[in-house]
C-alpha cells in the first residue's frame, strides 16, 4: 500500500538557488554509523501456494494492457533516469535538493551545490519539526529534542520524518520509488506533501539499505512551483 502524508500547511518555504554548474555524476560509497531517520522499507511476502499457483499468481499481478505494466496493482514506471548520489549520509537531503531544482525550472546542480543545498534543507527540515512538534513528536523515536538534534548533524541519515518534512519545507509533493525486479521497473512506495499538488512530483529512489538517488522522468522538467 503506497503512504500517504498529509498534515496542516504551516511551514517554512524553502529557498532553492539558482545554479549554472552541471550534474556531478559522483560515485556512491558505503557510510557506516547509527542510522536515526526511520526508513522507509520495502518488502514481499513468502509464497504460500504450489509453484502453479504462484505463477498464475505472477500472470494476474504483473499485467501488461495498453503498454501500461502495473505490479501489486501499481504502475510499473521503465522510462526514467537516475542521478547517482554521494552516500555521505546528506543523501536523501541531496536527492530531494536535486529534484527541487529541476522541478522549480533549474539547472541540475553541481555537486558543491547539491551538497549546500542539501545541509541547508537539512536545517530547515529540523526546524520544521520544532514548528509542528504537537504534530510531529508522536511518530518519532526516542526523545523528540535529542532526534531534531542529531538530525541537524552532516552526517546522519534521513528518513521518512525527514521526507514528510521536506515536503512542507518546500511545499512540493514528493514520491519515493524502489525497484521491482519482477516487474522489471520501478513502482512507488510512499507519497509525502499531496496537499500541495499531486503533479510532477519529486522523485527519488531508495535502495532498500539507507541510501537515496535522485530520479526523473522524461516529460517532467520545469513543472510546477510554488519556488
Amino acid at each position: 500500500m503506497t503512504l500517504r502524508f498529509s498534515v496542516s500547511k504551516r511551514g517554512l518555504l524553502s529557498k532553492i538557488k539558482g545554479n549554472v554548474g552541471s550534474i556531478s555524476w559522483s560515485q556512491k560509497y558505503t557510510t557506516t554509523g547509527m542510522i536515526f531517520g526511520l526508513l522507509v522499507c520495502y518488502s514481499s511476502s513468502e509464497p504460500t501456494h504450489a509453484e502453479a499457483a504462484t505463477q498464475k499468481n505472477k500472470v494476474e499481478d504483473i499485467c501488461n494492457s495498453s503498454d501500461i505494466k502495473f505490479s501489486h496493482g501499481k504502475k510499473v514506471y521503465t522510462d526514467y533516469s537516475i542521478t547517482g548520489i554521494p552516500g555521505d549520509g546528506r543523501c536523501l537531503f541531496r536527492s530531494v535538493a536535486h529534484g527541487a531544482c529541476l522541478r522549480s525550472g533549474k539547472r541540475a546542480p553541481s555537486e558543491s551545490l547539491q551538497r549546500e543545498l542539501a545541509d541547508d534543507l537539512r536545517s530547515e527540515v529540523a526546524d520544521e519539526f520544532i514548528k509542528r512538534r504537537e504534530e510531529t513528536e508522536w511518530f518519532i523515536e526516542g526523545n523528540f529534542d535529542t532526534y531534531v538534534s542529531q538530525m541537524r548533524k552532516p552526517h546522519v541519515w534521513g528518513g521518512e520524518p525527514e521526507l514528510l518534512m521536506a515536503s512542507h519545507v518546500l511545499k512540493m509533493p514528493i514520491t519515493v520509488y524502489m525497484d521491482d525486479k519482477n516487474a522489471r521497473g520501478l513502482i512507488s512506495i510512499a507519497e509525502y506533501g499531496q496537499e500541495y499538488g499531486m503533479e510532477n512530483p519529486i522523485g527519488v529512489l531508495y535502495n532498500g539499505f539507507g541510501h537515496y538517488d535522485a530520479l526523473q522522468f522524461p516529460g517532467t522538467r520545469g513543472g510546477r512551483s510554488k519556488l
